[in-house]
């Protein structure tokens, strides 16, 4: 069974500071205003109304945590980039979203939310340029991918795989389509890496025998 379904809301803050103190992983969803953020972590969940799908960018205006059965809490950020909300708001959203991120320690990893028809534009380059210093993993998805046809698709996923090449290998890409309902293995796969990569190796951490500091 996939490890996003069974998800439910918890919970939503409008002020990082609000957030209480967990030590459970957390995976955040960010991305452009309009890139399908919402629709995807729904598509992935298996719900269509868990996150709250708009034609009107912008919506999301607070941090909401789903968590899952496991403990793991899904975190969808505000959207960024849409230019048509009063400024002081836009400078509120902004501020949430940089404070979440660079002071929340049990971020595991991003998923950043791409539309394949616009990917990487100046305020996603922006984003991976603050974000990847952390070390921590991204994983992009390119939405609305059943609006290219296979051609289109595969070359806009090659260009910006060799773009991303700048920013190190914790920076991976895919296509997604929540209509169509594609790439949810994919990223399901990458998930459960980075979560896995969280259980300490036992073999790492097994004392050494007794004894054995006497042998040689």
């Amino acid at each position: 069974m996939s490890i996003f379904r069974h998800a439910r809301f918890e919970t939503s803050f409008a002020k990082p500071n609000a957030l209480p103190d967990s030590s459970e992983p957390e995976i955040a969803f960010v991305g452009r205003s309009n890139a399908g953020k919402s629709s995807a972590i729904n598509t992935l969940v298996g719900h269509n109304r868990l996150a709250f799908v708009s034609k009107t960018p912008g919506r999301t205006q607070l941090i909401n945590f789903f968590r899952l059965p496991s403990g793991v809490a899904l975190v969808d950020l505000p959207g960024f980039g849409y230019a048509q909300v009063p400024e002081p708001i836009r400078r509120q959203w902004q501020d949430l979203l940089e404070k979440y991120l660079t002071r929340r320690p049990n971020v595991i990893g991003l998923i950043h939310i791409m539309d394949s028809r616009h990917p990487l534009t100046h305020l996603d380059r922006q984003l991976l340029d603050w974000f990847t210093p952390s070390g921590r993993p991204v994983h992009i998805l390119l939405t609305k991918s059943d609006k290219l046809t296979r051609g289109p698709a595969a070359q806009t996923l090659m260009d910006v795989r060799r773009e991303l090449a700048q920013w190190g290998p914790a920076v991976t890409a895919q296509l997604f389509s929540s209509l169509k309902k594609t790439g949810m293995e994919e990223t399901e796969r990458v998930v459960t890496n980075w979560l896995e990569s969280l259980i300490p190796d036992p073999d790492q951490e097994k004392p050494p025998a007794e004894g054995d500091s006497d042998r040689g």
